[in-house]
């Protein structure tokens, strides 16, 4: 059954996935998502075929995605960050079919059950992907990193805090603290809340906050664009952490990395954790038209 948020087309229900080898009916994935901001258009019959209407917007975000990403080991050049960004800054809602009207974007609501996140992909090549993560209130996306890649997020709706790290240079933070070898030293680079409307972030591959962590505090939307995209047969899985002050681990001194308005911690690598785990649903939205180019 295919249901619209606000002009986005979500296949709800009747798609088929891979469990355990088998391929099983995922009907209860986005079952919250069904319930709340889902709006039913009026039947109406045509004997016309339907033409998806391409959006502007999002068809100029990808074709400055197609001349940003050149492939993976590679950053994209400061003239291309700069036009990417300016055109996620102006990107509003409506460009992706979505609107603050709807009920699951509203404050007031409260998710009674696990609140799951939940993406859709609008567009993945091997160089870049769009996609857009639907976060209920209190919904989270774990601390997690993204080796190798060049990651934009435009907070399209709602307020989130976000909490992100960079690496310490691996000597400096074994020199200075004789810690436990699981654990790595990171510089805090954002601790705080955002909200909707705002500028896109930029997090590169080693710096701007590569390992980083979204809760949301109302209901929010969030577009990423990520070059390259996660591929683990290509060395770039994602992995989660948890962070630990470092005065948890006392037997050192780390004051001459001290900065002012900046403060460390120590990561450990977690296995996948509960909350990680996210519900996919079709995306059938404002359509990328490939052949524009």
């Amino acid at each position: 059954m295919k249901e619209d948020i606000g002009g986005v087309s979500l296949e709800m229900e009747g798609s088929l996935v891979e469990k355990n080898g088998e391929r099983v009916r995922h009907v209860e994935k986005v079952g919250y998502v069904k319930r709340v901001i889902v709006k039913k258009k009026k039947p109406y019959h045509s004997n016309k075929v339907k033409k998806h209407v391409s959006n502007k917007t999002l068809q100029k975000l990808f074709v400055s995605c197609k001349e940003t990403f050149k492939g993976p080991d590679t950053i994209p050049s400061t003239q291309h960050v700069h036009k990417l960004c300016h055109i996620l800054d102006n990107m509003k809602p409506e460009d992706v079919g979505l609107s603050k009207d709807l009920q699951f974007f509203k404050s007031e609501y409260i998710v009674k059950e696990n609140p799951r996140v939940t993406y859709t992909t609008i567009y993945k090549c091997d160089n870049f992907s769009l996609c857009i993560f639907f976060l209920p209130s209190k919904g989270v996306i774990p601390l997690h990193n993204h080796p190798g890649m060049t990651v934009f997020s435009k907070l399209l709706l709602g307020q989130m805090h976000i909490k992100s790290y960079d690496w310490v240079d691996p000597e400096v933070s074994h020199n200075l603290l004789q810690q436990p070898s699981q654990l790595r030293m990171a510089k805090l680079k954002a601790n705080k809340v955002f909200t909707s409307p705002c500028d896109t972030s930029v997090l590169y591959p080693k710096t701007g906050g590569n390992i980083h962590e979204f809760t949301a505090i109302t209901p929010c939307a969030v577009l990423d664009v990520i070059g390259p995209p996660y591929s683990k047969d290509d060395g770039r899985d994602c992995s989660y952490y948890k962070d630990h002050l470092y005065t948890a681990f006392p037997n050192g001194e780390i004051a001459e990395l001290k900065e002012e308005n900046e403060s460390y911690a120590w990561l450990e690598e977690i296995e996948m954790p509960e909350n990680s785990q996210m519900d996919g649903i079709e995306y059938l939205g404002p359509p990328i038209i490939e052949s524009a180019l």
